[in-house]
């Protein structure tokens, strides 16, 4: 049975009584109905901490969506999944994968700068402080890049660019 007939919380229903609502009203093809289904099980197994089910339909709605833009959400959420299981490499992978598809995701350049930042902490409790440094750097590069986005977010973030003097 498909996640979004399964018995859920309030808010969940709603959301999928309001996406099967817009999904016959708004004209889309059936692929892109289809992988749109995926996506929004994927949102609903990730939010419940079904990481490989949420993943599986993540993978089945990448196969079938088409639009570079909704292909980013998807991408980012792959991503979101990756860094919650500690899997830093691929996590990044996949930001980047979405910024290629859409550069205006602020959120995926914050999770790859806490993932940098986390690598720059990682560095100096092993007594390198060179690469702390190159990580912090790519951290404030890419903490730059979300607030250019979105000014009023990610307030922590502009605070520490200030105190480290990386913000330019």
């Amino acid at each position: 049975m498909p996640r979004s007939r399964m018995n859920g919380n309030f808010i969940d229903k709603t959301f999928s009584i309001v996406a099967n609502i817009l999904l016959r009203i708004i004209p889309t093809t059936s692929g892109e109905k289809e992988a749109f289904t995926y996506y929004r099980d994927g949102m609903s197994a990730q939010s419940e901490g079904n990481y490989a089910e949420a993943l599986q339909n993540y993978y089945e709605a990448m196969r079938l969506e088409i639009d570079p833009y909704d292909r980013s959400f998807i991408l980012y959420n792959i991503g979101l999944i990756h860094t919650s299981n500690g899997e830093h490499t691929k996590a990044l992978e996949y930001y980047f994968r979405a910024l290629e598809r859409n550069p205006f995701l602020p959120q995926a350049f914050n999770n790859m700068a806490v993932i940098c930042h986390y690598r720059g902490e990682q560095a100096i409790r092993q007594g390198d402080s060179a690469i702390a440094e190159a990580w912090f750097d790519q951290a404030a590069q890419y903490w730059k890049q979300a607030i250019a986005l979105t000014p009023d977010n990610y307030i922590e973030a502009h605070n520490w660019l200030k105190i480290t003097r990386r913000f330019e």
